[in-house]
């Protein structure tokens, strides 16, 4: 006798194979059968007559490291039919990290993760883990090499000596064991920015020979796209080991059109030489990060108070103001986006409250200052910690990327603790499959599960999930294709999505007839 029985649904499986009618069968928190099953017997049958079945959704870029210790966490993925997250992306984890340069990670971290609680015992990634309260999905962790190089050296050094490569090798090793998916990399933000390719690789050699896999955002997503995916497939040429190039995009309207085909063709080409590279992407315009990252990598270098001391000189605005105008050697997101295209959503001191939601041209009006000098003097008084939605990105090179099979989909979600979030957050997965899917037919069906479960599933080598057949764990979602609707809006982004009839986690119900349960039955995903 089986625990749940599904009956009479469409069942979309993950492999991206063709649709077909099925029954499928739940023991122990397993698939135990799919098929035709008349005969079967349950303590609980549900009919899923006129209803979808898919694997649940995995997205392995999130960045809920501090998110998921709050009491309301697990709603907004849930709805949207997610049972797996990975954290710990772009460099940023919340863990390894010891006392010593603690107070600077993790007021880094603040705009990204929100803030950490006292209670997290960051030390080690096993000590994460211990950490964590009862979970209403499986949670994976990446190990961020940025905050590996933070703990090890600050934020201030440019340059590490032996003893510094020697620390991140030994706590890359140690997080390894202790049960992370992959290292991720933010060559975008400090301290990472600062390391010249060969030094990267040299951080990295811990992973070389393995299939472990390197997860990046690159150096560059404008002008300088092509060249940044070039040195991280020659990382991966170095190393020997997988590379994932995070939430692949093409900045800046002179590129959209242009830079993608050209990078989806070094991939395909790196691929048919027998490297591992690969990609993801999620399905909006407009990205969200920290607002320093407007600057050139060398603003950043000597940590936040010498951050906060330079863009006070206004000598350096001057300076600063001429690199955003020739926009040489940097992601310059002022010029790509415009002042205009980027709409401050996280400010901490009270009086800058009533920018929150207009954009840098909209707050140096009301400033009476010009954008560049707005910038500079909110980023200082706030020390740094300000986040923004940059809308930079072009639809059809979304539609290009999503067609590749060498992407997957992500979100790339950020949990402020305070202030607006993207859409993404609460809409990622309904988005994609009631636009591109449903309304645009960029994928089938099938493709697009397929770059939700079984396709990011097997990029980070996370056994068991994303996928309808006898073995795997019991993650399933269960839906009316025409009913799923992403509510969440750039104006009013926390609306959780729509349509997601039952969703299972582990062989429990997180949703059953549209309503949660308050099962928390997710489980830590590890590579142990």
């Amino acid at each position: 006798m089986f625990d749940i029985l599904l009956r009479g649904g469409t069942v979309i499986d993950g492999t991206g194979r063709a649709a077909f009618a099925a029954d499928i069968a739940v023991k122990d928190g397993k698939i135990a059968e799919v098929g035709h099953l008349p005969r079967a017997d349950a303590g609980s049958v549900v009919d899923c007559t006129g209803l979808t079945v898919t694997p649940g959704f995995i997205d392995i870029h999130r960045h809920a490291d501090g998110a998921v210790f709050r009491p309301e966490f697990g709603e907004w993925e849930l709805r949207q039919g997610l049972t797996t997250i990975v954290s710990g992306n772009c460099g940023l984890s919340a863990a390894p990290f010891g006392p010593a340069n603690a107070g600077a990670i993790r007021s880094y971290l603040q705009p990204i993760t929100g803030t950490l609680p006292p209670t997290l015992e960051s030390a080690t990634l096993a000590g994460y883990f211990r950490s964590l309260p009862a979970l209403p999905v499986n949670v994976g962790m990446l190990v961020g090499a940025g905050v590996l190089r933070a703990d090890a050296a600050g934020y201030q050094l440019t340059a590490l000596a032996d003893g510094h490569y020697a620390a991140i090798h030994r706590a890359m090793e140690r997080a390894l064991a202790d049960g992370a998916l992959g290292v991720s990399l933010g060559l975008g933000y400090a301290p990472e920015c600062f390391y010249s390719t060969a030094e990267l690789i040299r951080a990295l050699q811990p992973v070389a020979g393995t299939k472990i896999p390197v997860t990046v955002h690159m150096r560059q997503e404008g002008g300088g796209v092509a060249a940044s995916v070039e040195e991280m497939i020659a990382v991966a040429r170095a190393l020997d080991c997988p590379v994932h190039i995070s939430h692949l995009k093409a900045m800046g309207r002179d590129n959209w059109g242009k830079k993608i085909p050209q990078v989806l063709a070094l991939l395909e080409r790196a691929r048919s030489e027998g490297v591992a590279v690969d990609c993801d992407v999620y399905p909006y315009t407009a990205g969200s990060t920290q607002l320093l990252h407007i600057l050139p990598p060398d603003y950043l270098s000597g940590g936040m108070e010498a951050v906060v001391e330079r863009l006070r000189d206004t000598e350096v605005r001057r300076r600063l103001a001429e690199r955003i105008e020739s926009g040489v050697g940097f992601d310059d997101i002022a010029k790509l986006a415009g002042w205009d295209g980027i709409y401050l959503t996280s400010l901490h001191c009270p009086e800058d409250h009533p920018y929150q939601g207009h954009n840098l041209m909209e707050i140096a009006a009301l400033m009476g200052q010009d954008p560049l000098s707005c910038c500079c003097e909110l980023l200082a008084r706030e020390h740094g910690q300000i986040t923004m939605i940059d809308f930079m990105a072009s639809e059809e090179d979304i539609c290009a990327i999503l067609r590749s099979p060498l992407s997957c989909v992500i979100s790339d979600a950020t949990y402020p603790t305070e202030g607006q979030l993207h859409p993404r957050v609460c809409g990622n997965v309904t988005h994609l499959l009631e636009h591109f899917v449903r309304e645009r037919g960029v994928l089938s069906w099938e493709d697009a599960v397929h770059k939700l479960t079984l396709g990011p599933a097997e990029v980070l080598g996370i056994r068991g999930k994303g996928c309808l057949a006898a073995g795997y764990d019991a993650d399933v979602c269960v839906f009316a294709p025409g009913a799923l609707h992403a509510r969440a809006a750039y104006t009013d982004p926390v609306q959780t999505s729509q349509g997601m009839t039952h969703v299972m986690v582990n062989g429990a119900f997180a949703i059953r007839n549209g309503q949660l349960t308050g099962e928390k039955c997710g489980k830590i995903i590890t590579q142990m």
